[in-house]
């Protein structure tokens, strides 16, 4: 396992931020830590890269307890924190070498992560002159410095643009190839176009553990788009069957939310005729991550 944690706790005075959360991840899994604001994700984030330490449980990380043998779980882990610290008045490079002489590494390092988070054009002026988005590659660069076997980044994307958006997810995804990559983000998709997997926190627990696809196909509710030829009476629109809730956009436009297994376009189509109207327009909506999370957080 590349980062194991069990029954872990953590609280703040009376407030628990952690409540006996385990979960385990492979070597060259992508995994979308998702939660609320102050569900938990950047404590166990914290923990997991032994800045803080947990009131109850054990983590590791490649084999390494944080609490035990945390220099050995700081050398194997690139972290990216949610406010990324720099020195402002630092040059790019000038950056990445001082840390690069922390971790003993090559200087060629250097100029290979420089290319590899599209930092060359910037790669000549102090961090302070940069960006937020340029900041935030600075950042992923001087965690990828050391070639980590896992990369821990904590809202990586803040502040990126949608072209720096796209880059820096082909970035993860190809270092994710052949590491583990553990990353929180409010941005649902990001995690649809990046991560193989989804765990959930609130309130301190996981409510959901699963891989993205599983997740998303899993659950039965169907939403359909229908425009009648003709205004419907609410009454008789609550008569379909498997109807589990309703609303009118507009005049003969009502979204339709089904739970069943079949397609319910079908059920519709034939409501429509028995009735003596038309469709004018009939799609059914693709179930995304964003619902499934609020459904399960709200």
């Amino acid at each position: 396992m590349s980062i194991a944690v069990n029954n872990i706790s953590k609280s703040y005075g009376a407030q628990k931020a952690l409540n006996n959360i385990s979960f385990s991840i492979n070597k060259g899994e992508i995994v979308g830590f998702l939660g609320p604001n102050g569900a938990g994700k950047s404590t166990l984030m914290k923990i997991l890269t032994t800045y803080i330490t947990a009131d109850e449980g054990t983590a590791k990380v490649n084999g390494q307890d944080v609490n035990t043998n945390p220099k050995a779980v700081q050398l194997s882990i690139g972290y990216l924190p949610e406010h990324n610290p720099l020195y402002l008045d630092l040059y790019v490079r000038e950056y990445l070498a001082f840390n690069a002489d922390v971790y003993k590494v090559a200087k060629s390092r250097i100029e290979e992560v420089i290319q590899l988070t599209g930092l060359s054009s910037e790669s000549h002026k102090k961090i302070g002159q940069l960006s937020k988005g340029y900041r935030q590659r600075v950042g992923l660069a001087n965690a990828l410095l050391h070639n980590p076997d896992v990369l821990i980044l904590d809202e990586p994307t803040t502040g990126l643009d949608p072209n720096q958006l796209m880059e820096i997810r082909n970035v993860i995804k190809n270092v994710g190839k052949d590491k583990t990559v553990f990353l929180s983000t409010h941005i649902m998709q990001e995690v649809e176009a990046i991560c193989d997997r989804v765990i959930i926190i609130n309130n301190g627990k996981i409510v959901t553990d699963k891989k993205l696809d599983n997740l998303i196909s899993e659950d039965k509710e169907q939403v359909i788009e229908v425009e009648f030829d003709f205004q419907v009476e609410e009454q008789l629109i609550s008569k379909i069957e498997n109807l589990v809730s309703y609303v009118n956009i507009h005049d003969m436009m009502w979204e339709l939310t089904f739970k069943s297994d079949k397609d319910m376009r079908s059920v519709v189509f034939d409501f429509a005729q028995n009735n003596g109207l038309k469709t004018l327009q009939l799609n059914q909506k693709n179930k995304n991550l964003e619902a499934v999370f609020r459904e399960i957080t709200k």
